[in-house]
């Protein structure tokens, strides 16, 4: 009885240790279902960063970018950058076991910036949700440690035939445009690359 009391302790003493070490401020306006970023977030954060476990079915991508500050030219070292997407059919399918943001799906990851500002996630292209015409897209918010959160414009696709002129034209540029050009390397991995600006378009940053 004594070492289940211990352990209740020790695990409710390590979530509020975690909670109290993010100023949840949310930032630029409505931020829907934004703070499950902090749901299950790794205690030890990397520059590189699996969103799509191996055996993931569909097509393997990696994006890479700079974050930087306000000015666009300082990079920005300790900024977390969490991502989520749809699966290969479209969903945002529950993970084997997943307890933390079931709403995100299993595929998601957090990335942390390092000196250079430099970031990089690998997973699989999102397909578009079921009988829509939505175009594919990576949801990221940023936070900012001792600022806050916010959402940036989600990363989309310059050849995806759903993203049309109308589509296009709806970007708000938050942190600086999303849309990316990618092309396949020899091994069959579409490669992207973005850069952020920190408050880029942000509403009251």
């Amino acid at each position: 009885m004594r070492y289940q009391f211990i352990t209740v302790w020790l695990v409710a003493l390590s979530a509020c240790a975690q909670s109290q070490s993010f100023t949840k401020k949310q930032l630029g306006g409505p931020c829907e279902d934004c703070q499950m970023m902090f749901e299950g977030i790794p205690t030890t954060l990397e520059t590189r960063a699996t969103v799509a476990p191996k055996g993931e079915p569909g097509q393997p991508l990696t994006i890479r970018g700079i974050i930087y500050m306000r000015d666009g030219k300082t990079p920005a070292p300790d900024i977390i950058l969490y991502v989520y997407q749809t699966d290969n059919n479209g969903l945002y399918s529950k993970g084997k076991n997943q307890q933390h943001a079931v709403l995100h799906g299993h595929l998601r990851g957090w990335i942390k910036t390092n000196a250079k500002g430099e970031y990089e996630f690998n997973t699989i292209r999102p397909a578009s949700y079921p009988n829509s015409k939505n175009p594919q897209h990576i949801h990221p918010i940023i936070y900012e440690p001792n600022k806050g959160y916010y959402w940036i414009d989600e990363y989309q696709f310059d050849d995806d035939p759903l993203l049309t002129d109308r589509e296009r034209s709806h970007a708000a540029n938050r942190g600086g445009s999303g849309i990316i050009k990618v092309a396949k390397d020899k091994n069959g991995v579409w490669q992207g690359k973005r850069d952020i600006v920190l408050g880029l378009n942000v509403d009251n940053y």
